[in-house]
C-alpha cells in the first residue's frame, strides 16, 4: 500500500499479443512518483515509453497478453478495481490523458465546448451544462484559451490553441494525475514553451502530478522532477532530474544524455551504435549489454535495480 497522495507502480508488466509473437512493451517496471511531482519518461522509438502510459491509464486493446502488477494511487491499487468502477471512480476523476497528437483527436462536426464538457458532465450527474460550461471557461482561462472559443469548431483554432484545448479538458475534473504522450510534438518551438509554461503553472496552483511521455530531453527537462529511462521495455534509470541530467549512471543514460546538444558549452555529440533489441523475443541478461562499451560476462545474468542513495536506482551490474 502506498502513502496517500503518490503514485506507486510495482512490478507492472503490459505484453501484447502480435502474429510475430508476444511484445514484451512493459516488463516489471516499479516506480515512485510523489504528490505534485512530475515524471519524465525517456528512451528511445519503441522502448515502451507510451504503452507505460496506458498500462497506467488502463488504456488497453484488444491483443493483450499479460496485464499484471501493482498501480497504487492516493492509497488504492486500482488494478482490482472493476472496469467499470475504475471508469467512475479513477478514470477522469483521478487521472487523465493526453494523447500523442492530440490536436487532431478533437470532433471536428462538434463544438469545443461541448467536446470539453464531457468528462464532467459524465463525472457528476448533478452538474448542469451551463455549470460545466463555468468550469470550462475558468480552465480555458487557466490555459490560455479565450473563453468564446468555446463556441468555435477545432479547424477554426491553431494547432497550438487546439492542444490548450485537449490540456484543459484533461484539466477541467482537477485529476490528481495527468499523463501526456508528446504534448508539444507537433507543435513549433516558441507554442512547445508556452505549453510548458502552462503546465508547470497548473503543476504549482494545483499540486498535480503528471507523467510525461517523451523523446525530447531538453522539453522534458523543463518541467521534470524526476526521469525515469526505459529501454527494451525495462526501466534502466530512475533519478531526481538534477541528477540524472548532470550525471546519469546507466550506460544507456550515459549515451542517451551525450546524444543531446547543449547551448551552454561545446561538445561532441555521440550516438548509440547498433540497434535496440526486439521486443517479442528480447535477449536474457541485460538488454543493452550488445551495445554496451561497459559490458562483461555478469551482463548475461538479468541485472539487478540497485539504490544508489539520493532518490536514484539503477539497473545496472557496473552498481550492483
Amino acid at each position: 500500500m502506498t502513502d496517500n497522495g503518490s503514485l506507486q507502480l510495482r512490478n507492472l508488466r503490459l505484453y501484447f499479443r502480435t502474429s510475430a509473437g508476444v511484445v514484451q512493451a512493459v516488463d516489471d517496471v516499479s516506480l515512485t512518483l510523489p504528490r505534485g511531482d512530475t515524471l519524465a519518461v525517456v528512451g528511445e522509438s519503441g522502448c515502451g515509453k507510451t504503452s507505460l502510459a496506458r498500462a497506467v491509464l488502463r488504456l488497453l486493446p484488444r491483443n493483450v497478453h499479460t496485464y499484471s502488477g501493482q498501480v497504487w494511487l492516493n492509497g488504492v491499487n486500482v488494478m482490482e478495481l472493476s472496469d467499470e468502477r475504475f471508469r467512475e471512480r479513477i478514470r477522469w476523476a483521478e487521472m487523465a490523458f493526453v494523447s500523442q497528437a492530440a490536436m487532431n483527436s478533437l470532433n471536428p462536426v462538434m463544438r469545443v465546448g461541448d467536446q470539453v464538457i464531457e468528462p464532467v458532465l459524465l463525472q457528476d450527474k448533478k452538474v448542469s451544462r451551463e455549470q460545466a460550461l463555468g468550469q470550462a471557461r475558468e480552465t480555458f482561462r487557466q490555459v490560455g484559451v479565450p473563453s468564446d472559443f468555446l463556441t468555435r469548431y477545432a479547424f477554426e483554432l491553431s494547432g497550438g490553441m487546439r492542444q490548450r484545448v485537449v490540456i484543459a479538458m484533461a484539466l477541467l475534473t482537477r485529476p490528481d494525475l495527468v499523463v501526456l504522450d508528446e504534448p508539444t510534438s507537433a507543435l513549433d518551438v516558441l507554442t512547445q514553451a508556452n505549453i510548458m509554461n502552462v503546465l508547470k503553472r497548473i503543476k504549482h496552483e494545483h499540486d498535480t502530478s503528471f507523467i510525461l511521455i517523451t523523446h525530447d530531453i531538453a522539453i522534458s527537462s523543463e518541467l521534470a522532477d524526476w526521469v525515469g529511462v526505459m529501454y527494451a521495455g525495462q526501466l534502466v534509470e530512475f533519478a531526481p532530474s538534477r541528477h540524472l541530467y548532470l550525471d546519469p549512471l546507466q550506460p544507456y543514460s550515459k549515451r542517451l544524455m551525450a546524444s543531446v546538444p547543449s547551448l551552454r558549452k561545446d561538445k561532441k555529440l555521440e550516438f548509440i551504435s547498433g540497434q535496440p533489441p526486439s521486443l517479442i523475443n528480447p535477449p536474457t541478461g541485460c538488454r543493452f549489454s550488445a551495445r554496451c562499451e561497459s559490458s562483461h560476462d555478469r551482463c548475461a545474468a538479468e541485472p539487478p535495480f540497485v539504490d544508489v542513495g539520493d532518490g536514484r536506482l539503477v539497473k545496472c551490474w557496473l552498481f550492483a
